[in-house]
């Protein structure tokens, strides 16, 4: 089995060897990851300069740009096999509900599957988590679960881990994606040359967040694990839509 694996968090991220590690031990193994931490880059290509790869001590490949460019290069130039399977994470910190639509990990997991492979983000319940190996237990379930039943072509799974030692977890929950109130405010500061600056203020508060939802289900101890498609289109709106647009 040809694996690529990479997030955003960067190369030297600590989840990012030990599920290196975990997934060496399935087949044979490839890690192309940011240079640096890129949090919400989401999918975000580098089209205004031409990006450098470099093998890194750990044996990963480093790439200065995004996730999604992390992933496009390695697929469409610089691996010799095409990989059988994206993974992407695990994540420090959960990529919930709005997540997805900033997260660089469900961005790499999504340029995989806009490569025609299956795909998967994972990322844990805590921003400092102390489990890693219980998303690489997950993933490994995953992963042949995956090998004796495929999913869709148009699914990408993702998982986000209750941050608990694998004998504490429920189970997994098939889940939704819940949403969150509006992000809070900027924040001004003023920097030593007396210019104003600004830094963008944490995200909102759960709103949606019921059972069923991803927010629920890792509250409650399970690991959550949401379909996702690239198709964002609003399907049952098309209709209305299109009468609205009858007299312009």
């Amino acid at each position: 089995m040809q694996i690529l694996l990479s997030n955003d968090d960067g190369y030297l991220a600590p989840g990012l060897g030990i599920m290196a590690t975990c997934l060496s031990k399935l087949g044979e193994l490839s890690v192309v990851a940011p240079d640096k931490n890129r949090s919400a880059a989401s999918n975000s290509l580098t089209l205004s300069r031409p990006l450098n790869i470099q093998l890194a001590d750990n044996g990963f490949y480093k790439v200065d740009g995004t996730p999604t460019d992390c992933v496009h290069l390695a697929i469409t130039g610089i691996l010799a096999k095409e990989p059988d399977i994206v993974i992407s994470g695990p994540n420090d910190g959960p990529n919930m509900g709005d997540d997805v639509l900033y997260s660089g990990t469900v961005a790499a997991a999504t340029e995989g599957r806009f490569l025609g492979l299956p795909a998967i983000a994972i990322s844990m319940g805590s921003f400092d988590p102390q489990h890693f190996e219980t998303a690489c237990w997950a993933i490994e379930k995953l992963i042949a679960k995956l090998q004796h039943r495929p999913l869709t072509d148009d699914t990408i799974l993702n998982v986000n881990v209750p941050d608990l030692p694998i004998e504490l977890i429920k189970g997994f929950k098939c889940t939704r994606l819940g949403n969150r109130h509006k992000s809070s405010g900027v924040i001004e500061q003023t920097n030593p040359r007396g210019d104003s600056v600004y830094w963008v203020g944490p995200a909102g508060a759960e709103q949606d967040a019921g059972e069923g939802t991803d927010f629920y289900a890792v509250k409650q101890g399970f690991i959550s694990v949401t379909p996702l498609q690239i198709d964002l289109t609003r399907y049952d709106s098309l209709q209305n839509l299109s009468q609205w647009l009858n007299n312009l």
